[in-house]
């Protein structure tokens, strides 16, 4: 059990780190009005992250079911939580010197964002091998299929430079999160 605390206890330093991002970015808007201009996908896409950091964070409850710990599944964790880190970085960087507000960084940027998060699909199938074969077969039907079309979705997102995809996309991504998050979690 000494291992799930020390676990438990980066995950909580990382996922922290994440929303501090997320919260100081978006707070901007707040203490400075007008300085910087909202875009609505960007902000839509923070609130999708968001929303992913909180269900991560629900979902490694289930690292309680790995009896035995080992470095390589340490190392894995740490790095899954990472990729989730660098989205937030990304959605918010340092400055926007370089670019005419939100909208243009963020298309400038989208082949990082939706590259990342296509990983962090991928690696969300390990997270889940990880906590054991029962676990693991126990998510088979719904969650396949949304990590592969996830995963699809982000590639495609990628190579597509039309505004209302994009918008349409990140729609999409939050109302079937918040539904998977629901009937997943909200079952007795």
């Amino acid at each position: 059990m000494e291992e799930l605390t020390h676990v438990k206890s980066i995950i909580g330093i990382i996922l922290g780190l994440s929303l501090t991002h997320l919260i100081k970015g978006s707070v901007i808007f707040i203490q400075h009005p007008g300085r910087k201009k909202i875009y609505f996908v960007h902000s839509l896409w923070v609130f999708y992250v968001f929303l992913m950091l909180i269900h991560f964070w629900w979902w490694e409850f289930n690292l309680k079911l790995i009896h035995e710990w080992y470095f390589a599944d340490y190392f894995f964790i740490i790095c899954y939580i990472l990729v989730y880190y660098l989205l937030c970085a990304i959605l918010y960087p340092d400055d926007l010197a370089d670019y005419t507000g939100y909208e243009d960084y963020f298309y400038s940027r989208k082949k990082w964002f939706f590259s990342i998060l296509a990983i962090s699909f991928i690696a969300d199938i390990i997270d889940t091998a990880i906590k054991g074969g029962d676990y693991f077969l126990y998510n088979q039907t719904e969650y396949f299929i949304r990590v592969i079309s996830h995963v699809v979705l982000c590639l495609a997102a990628i190579k597509i430079n039309n505004k209302v995809f994009h918008s349409i996309l990140v729609l999409l991504f939050i109302v079937y999160e918040l539904s998977y998050i629901l009937r997943l979690f909200n079952v007795e």
